[in-house]
């Protein structure tokens, strides 16, 4: 086993000054190697060393300027640091360049979201999606994101995909007992939001939104 495969497998066992060591050892024999760079640049963000990650990945694309996962990760040390519109350009150039996995589609997609660009947010969630319909993470963002959207049945069918993927989602039950009170479903709202409390017992929402229908309901 070379000296990067290594490292990538201590970097993913959470022995990061191990990885680190071996990244660098792996970077002094291969110098002109772009991935010894995106992969030690990985790594700084995960140490959450901004600056210092960015060096590398910039220094990987000097290298090579087609390394698209170099890009990707520039474009999250920038999404980390809350500079969207400088992620965004990062993640899309990472695309162009070839990358098409569900990660960068994600990530881009959660750019607009945090900027409130629902709607310019919904095609690359729903890529991300495609690429890879078992993530828990994705299918819930894009659920809120097709609500948000005004696409509430669609929103509906995805939260309970979420559920099929982890039952205990509290955010997931809360969230289809909003769209139970869209539907005027008082008492299917009434038992998402008591799922999600019984899940997670200091879910806020849940418990503020679950008063009001009891409060509603004990009024008719």
């Amino acid at each position: 086993m070379d000296k990067m495969t290594r490292a990538i497998e201590l970097m993913q066992d959470q022995q990061l000054e191990e990885a680190a060591k071996l990244f660098t050892e792996a970077i002094d024999e291969n110098p002109k190697d772009p991935i010894g760079y995106i992969n030690f640049g990985n790594l700084l963000v995960h140490l959450n060393e901004m600056e210092r990650a960015e060096r590398f990945f910039n220094r990987a694309i000097e290298l090579d300027e087609e390394a698209a996962t170099a890009y990707y990760g520039l474009g999250n040390v920038y999404y980390e640091q809350e500079t969207y519109t400088k992620a965004q350009k990062q993640y899309l150039i990472a695309i162009e360049k070839g990358l098409d996995e569900a990660d960068v589609h994600f990530m881009l997609g959660m750019t607009f979201i945090h900027q409130e660009y629902v709607k310019l947010a919904l095609p690359y969630l729903l890529r991300a999606v495609e690429l890879n319909a078992d993530d828990v993470d994705i299918q819930f963002q894009y659920g809120l994101c097709l609500a948000q959207n005004g696409q509430i049945e669609a929103a509906e069918r995805t939260m309970n995909r979420v559920l099929q993927l982890e039952e205990q989602h509290s955010d997931a039950h809360y969230n289809l007992g909003v769209v139970a009170l869209h539907k005027e479903e008082a008492q299917t709202a009434l038992e998402h939001f008591n799922k999600a409390l019984e899940i997670n017992e200091e879910h806020m929402l849940a418990a503020h939104a679950k008063a009001q229908v009891e409060q509603a309901l004990s009024e008719e």
